[in-house]
């Protein structure tokens, strides 16, 4: 067996959303794979605090940060320069970064809806395509894209959200296909309830967190880790037949039947 297959040894990873979540998970997760990794996140005191846990942990992998909001397009742009400015393009590419704001579907304002697209999905669309000559100066490169299974099924999480979501997965499916050719791989992973920061009040509630355990046939919620492991695996050169993928780290949710 070749250890090169599951080893991510010089090569350079961006991941947005990466202060906290499953944000700081992947980032831990491809540092431990051998990665060096940029931060992205839109507060800077927060990532400068998980750089500092992450440099402690991982004293021998460089590790930066920007802060910065993807929702931005100029912002988007700065965040690439920077990347350009380390000198040997880019290997990794975690689109991760998004939000939500949950509502009946007919009392979203035109802002807040659009607002939900624009971090979820429109920031992952013009990073991908603002970093494609940087991940094309290597024969190998790879973008993972967090999706969600609201993009594959119904959940209560507003309609705006699992539009988006269900968006970025076909974004991966057509940019899996064209960017073949250029040797970069896309897929995308799809998590059912995880144990964050961003869920813990819906899941300090205990019926709703019964709804939730009811229908997972695994019995439980999820942890940011169990994301980022199936982020890593599809960046590892192991993985280098798959493309165009979206996996779910959902517990069997979406296999939920009776």
């Amino acid at each position: 067996m070749d250890p090169h297959r599951w080893r991510l040894d010089g090569q350079l990873a961006l991941v947005t959303g990466a202060s906290a979540g499953i944000g700081r998970a992947i980032a831990r997760e491809l540092l431990g794979f051998g990665a060096d990794v940029l931060l992205v996140a839109r507060e800077s005191a927060p990532l400068d605090a998980t750089r500092a846990e992450l440099e402690e942990e991982f004293p021998h992998r460089r590790i930066a940060t920007f802060a910065a909001d993807v929702a931005d397009d100029e912002q988007r742009r700065e965040i690439l320069d920077w990347v350009e400015d380390h000198g040997e393009g880019l290997n990794i590419l975690v689109n991760n970064a998004g939000g939500n704001q949950s509502k009946p579907t007919v009392e979203y304002t035109e802002d807040e809806w659009r607002a939900i697209f624009e971090v979820n999905l429109f920031s992952a669309f013009e990073l991908s395509r603002y970093a494609h000559p940087l991940l094309t100066r290597h024969a190998s490169s790879c973008i993972v894209n967090v999706g969600s299974v609201s993009g594959l099924t119904h959940v209560r999480t507003g309609s705006p959200y699992g539009m988006s979501k269900a968006a970025l997965h076909q974004l991966t499916r057509n940019l899996a296909v064209e960017w073949a050719e250029d040797g970069v791989r896309v897929n995308a992973v799809a998590p059912w309830y995880i144990r964050t920061r961003r869920t813990s009040a819906k899941l300090a509630d205990p019926d709703y967190l019964d709804d939730v355990l009811l229908r997972t046939p695994m019995g439980r919620v999820g942890e940011p880790e169990e994301v980022a492991a199936a982020v890593a695996f599809l960046c590892l050169p192991a993985a280098s037949y798959i493309t165009g993928e979206c996996i779910a780290v959902d517990g069997g949710f979406l296999r939920y039947g009776f």
